[in-house]
């Protein structure tokens, strides 16, 4: 097992500590700040030649058509390898998209062999999302923990890690219009291979730029009452990179959409990165090998 960097802070679950008050705050209208992403050189062990304190997903969705699981089971792999050195691996939220494991196909079922043959090897938390209604059913199956939310001290630092959806009230107001508004998300997938449609579509609506907004606001207000400096989230699907001077906001992303995303935590630093980018690199390494004299 990796030697373990942070520290982690035990947490009562959300449900038993009843839900906090935000208070409600105006802000002019959202713009998705691009995220810096940073390239595959940032994964390189010999970066500090320390493993990450953590690396975490969110929002994998196995079961859906969307899922990019031939690409996530490549990051699994190498994480196993140590190509990317982790501690510990942190889902954070919606690993699968239902409950119907008919929808799995041999992709998907091979990230759940490599979560589990992973599990023994390093600490993997599994943080229950909407869509994760049966986490307490498999998680013993996988070898993982799940919680509701998480906490780890990193550098010094306390970094909260919770989904996100118990801050969006537009998914319990509406649930017909969220249905629907998947619908156009997934079409818009299927007839564009590269995903540029439906994201445009995404950061279009005005419906889900003030969902955004609202979960980072409330994230942001939460773990400042829970003593973070740091807060990561899901269930957005969209990335962002934030380090405020007060309470940091980070989202990774989600795995149904290109390029993937994620996060690493080492020594209090948060980073989102994209698997994409990495994939090039591999690319060119291939195409264009070292030669050496003779």
């Amino acid at each position: 097992m990796m030697p373990n960097t942070g520290t982690d802070r035990d947490v009562l679950p959300f449900s038993e500590r009843g839900q906090t008050a935000v208070t409600e705050r105006y802000a002019p209208p959202f713009e998705p700040v691009a995220a810096p992403i940073h390239p595959a050189s940032h994964l390189a062990k010999s970066d500090a030649d320390l493993p990450f304190d953590a690396v975490v997903l969110s929002d994998i969705h196995l079961g859906s058509g969307n899922c990019q699981a031939k690409s996530l089971c490549r990051f699994l792999e190498m994480v196993h390898e140590e190509e990317i050195a982790t501690s510990r691996l942190i889902l954070n939220g919606d690993v699968f998209d239902s409950i119907d494991f008919r929808r799995l196909n041999k992709h998907h079922w091979k990230v759940l062999s490599l979560i589990r043959k992973l599990s023994d090897r390093i600490d993997i938390i599994w943080i229950s999302g909407n869509h994760d209604v049966s986490s307490e059913i498999i998680s013993p199956l996988l070898g993982v923990t799940v919680k509701e939310e998480y906490i780890l001290t990193s550098g010094g630092r306390d970094v909260l890690f919770l989904h996100g959806h118990i801050f969006d009230e537009f998914l319990d107001a509406h649930p017909v219009l969220t249905w629907l508004g998947d619908c156009v998300y997934l079409f818009l997938q299927w007839v564009d291979q590269t995903h540029y449609f439906a994201k445009l579509a995404k950061k279009g609506s005005k419906t889900f730029l003030r969902c955004a907004q609202k979960i980072e606001e409330e994230a942001i207000e939460y773990a400042r009452k829970r003593g973070c400096e740091i807060v990561c989230c899901g269930h957005t699907h969209h990335s962002t990179a934030k380090p405020l001077p007060s309470i940091a906001y980070y989202n990774s992303g989600c795995w149904t959409e290109l390029p993937c995303t994620y996060l690493t935590l080492r020594a209090g630093r948060v980073a989102l990165h994209s698997f994409e980018s990495l994939r090039l690199q591999e690319k060119s390494s291939s195409a264009h090998p070292t030669s050496h004299g003779g």
